[in-house]
């Protein structure tokens, strides 16, 4: 072991190793019998075993060389008692302590007169004293509260740690008493207690931790360290800082504290006292957060989840866990609440044996104790998640017992306990767990095993103390209070946000727009003077020519964008007018009107496309097809509203000559129960059928009916559309008239209030109860005064169109834009043509007949390159190879996607539904013009804006709308020279196909170059692995060597702290239970597969 080898150093330093010492001695060539371990119980307690009395041989091979002392050796009773004083500074066991007297006189006076000279020598330092330690330790501590520490000072501090822990294990025993005395392990914690942040981070706090570690190392250092009352607690706390090394190294501590007698308990109450300290939300989160959580570094992460684990093992199976399953049982399930087996899952990637050997061992001891509790109940496995079994389970084993009743009460009385569904009052149910706890795991003389036993404890006091129901209520109603104007100042400043963000919005489109309307408008004032000119010219010129001269034309200059000009004969000799401007859309017919929604009337004739809603005609008398009128219907009237029958009314002309000619409702009417036909389908709401009471009738008597024609889901819908817009009837209208200046309408809400237009039967029956407004339902009243807007649906449309371009227009554009770039990457790139070239070669050079000597291939052919593995490795594909090829003689095509940019995008594209929303955009904005020119032509009412607002929408909007428009016609002309580009047909493949063919080449492409790096650095790690585990053999034979050769060391005590933080990290401590755990298994399994055709369960999934 690495701590033996160091106390061996030791005792060796003391015997001989002096540099002065330049005398001959003897050599004796010593060997000791190795140490017996004896392990006990479940064995974490090996170190602690009792070993049998180690032999030191002389060999008589070599002869002793007799020594020439500068001083005489003394008789043999002051030798003994000189020599009985050196040992007792070496704190070494008795057996041990037999072995040194057992050495021949001449050898024990060497190893005397040696120490002794080095305890004289003049030239000693202060170091070798704790005093000065302890001084720089404390200055330290008090320097750091003032200023920081830069790199040369934290270096020079560390030092100073490094060699406090240097000395603990190598100066002899009087140095750690000294140490102890002068409360040198209180003077540590201070510090660790004092840090701050960078210190926590920095080397120095690693050491401070070695130093305590050092001092555990040591029998009496041990006992002091776990005497002290904070010093797990504040060892504990260390655990919050990110340095790895030094988590490490507390865990090592904590680990080997839990295999220490007495120490596991102390080990506990110092994770509850972490909880507290790092405001954990339960016990041990923060070491299941570290186990799941990736460091970047392998063998740093390994070493630190291995290091978790193997602490959760000695936490579990040391201590009272060795013999007690309940406790075992109890301390897990708080691990598996923590989700810690997806972790272990999850850490079996790693490969690590070492961190495999502590997971094997927990998933072992796990499934034991499940068997084992499982076999209390006649089971092969129970279920713990499932409430069901386990009441089961436990209602089987009390039905026929005094226990019973007992069971039932308790199941009275925790139907009895509050129960919330926001998870208040958990506080009770809290508290009955940790009864039960205690219950569970008290043993008979009243000591709990885990910490924070509730003793002498009153149920009505602790819930009184965890919950104030009066104080609760009383900052719940303040809270509450807070939290509703809270909202609504929420609200009040979202409202007011939409409006200046829109409003800022319009702005920044207005000035782009006028800008380039400014740019557009000088170009077209330079080719109107131009155009003017060459007009004049030509008047001129036909003057002369009307007159009779020859006249010499010179060649015009070709005539400008937009046709031939014609010249009429009235402006031959007047000067020409200016101009207008072009109208927008002027180059193309306007698109036929779209069809009307289902269910809705057809437009009437005259009214504006997309928008139009007729108003119903006024009706007149008609005839039958026979020219005489039918009979009048006398039909009674309804003493109240009825709801409307929706049907389909057959023109009168069509009536004769069909059933309905010959067909009398009068004659029912004398049979019919109207009264009662009235009650039934009354227009009236009525919520109650009954009155009960005199007061529910004068209640009932108060309140309002409500009159509802529109069909009842219909308007339930509509009432629930308008309780979310929270507005008022008028406020809505007077939103609609201004166009929503003030953002009061989102789009969302537009989009609903759309589905909620009233259709024409609705409004003609609402015009019939309009004289009983006050008595209409909410979704009744909201409709009609609606309808009362003129144009209500084209507005509502126009104002939607509005709110939804920019959004529309933002959401086209990059996809155009994507088509344009992409296609002028792939025309451009020079990288992909070498990369084509290459690939050419190959495919010739590979295809024979008629595949062979191809001059080019379809661009599909590239994403089959990778579909060619390799004969020798089938891991290596076609394009491996050509990366390959790349990387030596074309690395410049290793970056050829940054070339070819825009194609992840442009694969996304579909050209057809691109076209189709443009499209749609530019009917929209069609019919916007539409209805703004039906607006300009009539009277507006007051508080009217539509014409404004829309006026200064359309000429931005138009303008936006041009400019996509060219910019989708460069696209498709690009987009088509790619395609002739690359030999593909035009109008055969759209752009997500081809540019999806290239980016899906390109993800291949950087797919298997980062499978080549991987296999490199797999390459490399293996190799460097092997020259590691080359060099760690060679070093350990070196060691066995050297330890070997070496005469006379002898094995301490002192130095089994070290040997249980090296066992517990390697997981030897657990190799017997380990082993045993497994023949059981082995075991059980058999018997399980005998006695049971019930599968065992050996891995459960929390």
């Amino acid at each position: 072991m690495v701590a033996n080898n160091r106390k061996e150093e030791r005792t060796s330093s003391s015997i001989g190793d002096h540099p002065d010492h330049d005398q001959q001695i003897a050599s004796h060539n010593m060997t000791m019998a190795p140490r017996k371990r004896n392990r006990h119980a479940l064995g974490f307690l090996c170190c602690f075993g009792g070993s049998d009395l180690p032999e030191i041989n002389l060999k008589d091979n070599n002869p002793l060389q007799f020594l020439e002392f500068s001083v005489p050796i003394p008789s043999a009773e002051e030798l003994n008692a000189r020599f009985a004083e050196l040992v007792d500074e070496l704190d070494l066991t008795d057996k041990n302590r037999e072995a040194m007297f057992a050495l021949p006189p001449e050898k024990k006076w060497q190893i005397y007169c040696s120490k002794k000279k080095e305890q004289e020598d003049p030239n000693k330092l202060a170091t070798s004293w704790p005093d000065y330690y302890i001084d720089r330790i404390n200055s330290m501590a008090a320097m750091q509260t003032l200023y920081a520490f830069d790199d040369e000072e934290t270096e020079m501090k560390n030092k100073i740690v490094e060699d406090l822990k240097t000395a603990l294990r190598t100066q002899p025993m009087r140095f750690v008493t000294r140490f102890i005395e002068l409360d040198g392990l209180s003077c540590l914690l201070n510090f660790l207690k004092s840090m701050d942040y960078e210190t926590s981070e920095s080397r120095i706090h690693t050491s401070v931790i070695g130093c305590i570690k050092a001092l555990m190392n040591n029998s009496q250092g041990r006992a002091h360290v776990l005497a002290h009352p904070e010093s797990i607690n504040i060892i504990s706390q260390s655990l919050r800082t990110e340095n790895i090394k030094t988590k490490i190294a507390v865990l090592e501590i904590l680990g080997a504290v839990c295999l220490v007698p007495d120490g596991h308990k102390k080990v506990l109450q110092a994770m509850l006292h972490y909880q507290v300290y790092a405001a954990e939300r339960t016990r041990f989160q923060t070491l299941l957060n570290e186990l799941d959580r990736s460091m970047g570094r392998y063998r740093d992460e390994v070493n630190l989840k291995t290091a978790i684990m193997s602490f959760i093992n000695a936490v579990l199976n040391a201590g009272a866990g060795e013999d007690n399953l309940e406790f075992r049982l109890h301390l897990r399930y708080e691990f598996l609440m923590l989700g810690i087996q997806p972790v272990i899952d999850k850490l079996r990637g790693h490969e690590n044996a070492t961190l495999d050997r502590h997971l094997d061992f927990f998933e072992m001891v796990r499934n034991e104790d499940d068997l084992e509790l499982a076999k209390r109940f006649d089971m092969v496995h129970i279920d713990t998640k499932s409430a069901t079994q386990m009441f089961e389970l436990i209602k089987k084993r009390l039905k026929h017992t005094d226990a019973y009743p007992y069971l039932l009460s308790i199941l009275q009385h925790c139907l009895q306990m509050p129960y919330k569904r926001n998870g208040g009052n958990f506080q009770q149910w809290q508290l009955l767990d940790r009864i039960l706890q205690q219950i569970v795991l008290q043993d008979d003389r009243g000591e709990d095993p885990d910490t924070a036993p509730l003793e002498n404890f009153n149920v009505k006091n602790i819930i009184k103390m965890l919950v104030n129901e009066n104080e609760v209520k009383q900052w719940r109603d303040q809270a509450e209070k807070f939290r509703k104007e809270h909202t609504e100042l929420m609200i009040r400043l979202e409202k007011k946000e939409r409006e200046c963000e829109t409003k800022t919005q319009e702005k920044d489109e207005m000035m782009k727009t006028l800008n380039k309307m400014k740019d557009k408008l000088q170009k077209e004032s330079l080719e109107l003077r131009q155009t003017r000119d060459q007009m004049n010219d030509l008047v001129v010129q036909l003057s002369e020519f009307s007159q009779g001269g020859s006249i010499s034309f010179s060649p015009l200059p070709p005539p400008p964008p937009g046709g031939p000009l014609a010249v009429p004969s009235s402006m031959m000799s007047e000067s020409l007018p200016p101009l207008p401007p072009p109208l927008p859309f002027s180059t193309c017919p306007p698109p036929p009107a779209p069809p009307p929604p289902p269910g809705g009337p057809p437009p009437p004739p005259g009214a504006p496309p997309f928008f139009s809603m007729g108003m119903p005609l006024p009706t007149t008398t008609t005839f039958s097809s026979t020219g005489t009128s039918l009979k009048k219907k006398s039909i009674p009237q309804p003493s109240h509203p009825l709801k409307s029958f929706n049907w389909a009314k057959l023109n009168e002309e069509k009536i004769h000559g069909t059933i309905w000619h010959e067909i009398d409702d009068l004659k029912a009417f004398k049979v019919l129960d109207l009264e009662d036909f009235e009650k039934m389908f009354s227009a009236y709401q009525r919520h109650q059928k009954e009155m009960g009471s005199t007061e529910d009738l004068y209640l009932s008597t108060r309140k309002v009916k409500e009159l509802s024609v529109i069909d009842g889901r219909r308007a339930q819908n509509c009432v629930i559309l308008l309780s979310k817009l929270k507005l008022s009837n008028e406020e809505i209208r007077r939103a609609i008239l201004k166009m929503d200046e003030q953002e009061d309408l989102a789009k969302d809400m537009l989009e609903q209030l759309l589905k909620f237009v009233p259709e024409k039967s609705d409004i003609d029956l609402l015009e019939e109860h309009k004289h009983e407004i006050d008595r209409m339902a909410r979704a009744d009243r909201f409709l009609y005064e609606m309808s009362r807007i003129d144009h209500y649906q084209q507005r509502l449309q126009a104002l939607f169109f509005k709110k939804k371009l920019p959004e529309r227009l933002a959401e086209s554009k990059p996809k155009v834009e994507a088509i344009l770039l992409a296609s002028k990457e792939l025309i451009r790139s020079k990288r992909l043509k070498q990369l084509l070239e290459v690939v050419l070669a190959f495919g010739n050079y590979m295809n024979k007949g008629q595949r062979g000597s191809a001059y080019g291939f379809k661009v599909s052919s590239l994403n089959k390159i990778a579909d060619t593995k390799s004969s020798i490795d089938r891991n290596i594909t076609l394009l491996h190879y050509l990366i390959m090829i790349f990387e030596k003689n074309y690395p410049d095509l290793l970056d050829i996607q940054s070339e070819l940019q825009h194609l992840p995008e442009a694969a996304k594209v579909n050209l057809v539904e691109l076209e189709k929303e443009v499209n749609n955009i530019k009917t929209g904005l069609k019919a916007v013009e539409a209805e703004l020119d039906y607006q300009k032509r009539r009277i507006r009412e007051p508080g009217d804006r539509f014409v404004p607002v829309m006026s200064d929408f359309i000429t931005v909007a138009s303008f936006s709308f041009s400019e996509i428009e060219d910019l989708l016609n460069e696209a498709r002309d690009k987009y088509a020279k790619a395609l002739k580009h690359f030999g593909e047909n035009e109008g055969k493949m759209q752009p997500d196909e081809f540019f999806g063919i290239f980016d899906t080449f390109l993800q291949s492409f950087l797919e298997a170059k980062q499978d080549l790096e991987n296999m490199r650095k797999k390459k490399e790690e293996e190799e460097r692995r092997a020259r590691m585990e080359a060099m760690l053999k060679e070093q350990r034979e070196k060691e066995r060597r050297q330890k070997k050769a070496k005469a006379g060391s002898i094995s301490e005590e002192g130095g089994e702290f070290d040997d249980l933080v090296s066992a517990l990290r390697s997981g030897e401590v657990f190799d017997k239970d380990l082993s045993k755990l497994k023949r059981n298994r082995k075991r059980s399994g058999n018997q399980a597969l005998e006695t049971s055709r019930e599968r065992a369960v050996t891995k459960l999934n929390y």
